[in-house]
């Protein structure tokens, strides 16, 4: 599937502030870039960072005043592999090495506090079907609503609170994969008839040999999803970072099927 995505932030800068910025379509084996174009108004230097093991690109800035970061691409997302029930879930000494840092707590997946929890409710299924009920209970059991949640909001927090947006979806997800023993990792991505446009948080699952990519709020399709960035969280995946405050003026992501051009 071939899809055309579109970026436009616009920031203002008080002082000279450093950033980081994570809004361009990755490298990887399940998408090809076809075209792309970043463009920074006004113009300021920037520092690209080489591409990574998982295919996320990154650029560095000093930013200052009123910025505009527009980024397009055409994209070619291939066909995506869906989660399956009969995929197996490997055992924690046959996980390859560059999976297991995806198998422990973090920031705002604090999975160590859900072992008992996620082993009574999910404990008696194996491999794909494990993680296919897991899915199941995010929906049945949280309200996708906003307000309600914060930059600062945990999965312990979304589990008490039970709603939230994609962001909470995805880390009570990767929570509660993470305390099955599940290699879990959060996703930043474009996605397609997205209601309202904007970047998405979806996350993926290690099972069999591969990472399968799901959507714990159902309001994407896997298949129609442009992956920019991959981490442990929330924290790994921010489309922007920066080293001083910085506030947003305005914000707006689009998603097109290429054909429709």
């Amino acid at each position: 599937m071939k899809l055309s995505v579109r970026s436009e932030l616009f920031y203002a800068f008080e002082n000279p502030t450093d950033a980081i910025v994570s809004v361009q379509a990755a490298w990887s084996p399940d998408q090809l870039v076809l075209a792309e174009w970043l463009t920074i108004e006004p113009f300021h230097t920037l520092v690209q960072d080489p591409t990574d093991q998982r295919g996320e690109r990154r650029f560095r800035a000093r930013l200052q005043g009123e910025v505009r970061i527009i980024y397009e691409a055409v994209v070619d997302n291939y066909e995506r592999p869906a989660l399956t029930s009969d995929l197996c879930i490997r055992d924690l000494i046959d996980l390859p090495a560059d999976t297991l840092q995806y198998t422990t707590p973090s920031r705002y997946c604090p999975s160590d506090l859900f072992g008992r929890f996620a082993q009574r409710e999910f404990g008696g299924l194996q491999g794909g079907a494990q993680i296919q009920t897991v899915l199941d209970w995010i929906y049945r059991n949280l309200d996708y609503a906003h307000g309600v949640s914060n930059v600062q909001t945990t999965a312990h927090e979304t589990f008490t609170d039970r709603a939230g947006v994609c962001r909470d979806f995805t880390h009570m997800g990767i929570t509660l994969c993470r305390a099955l023993g599940v290699p879990a990792r959060a996703v930043s991505a474009y996605a397609l008839n997205l209601e309202p446009p904007d970047f998405h948080a979806v996350f993926e699952v290690y099972l069999g040999d591969g990472w399968y990519m799901v959507d714990a709020t159902r309001l994407a399709d896997p298949k129609t999803l442009v992956r920019i960035g991959v981490g442990r969280d929330a924290a790994d995946i921010a489309f922007l970072s920066t080293n001083g405050p910085c506030e947003l003026l305005d914000q707006r992501v689009s998603v097109m099927l290429a054909s429709d051009l």
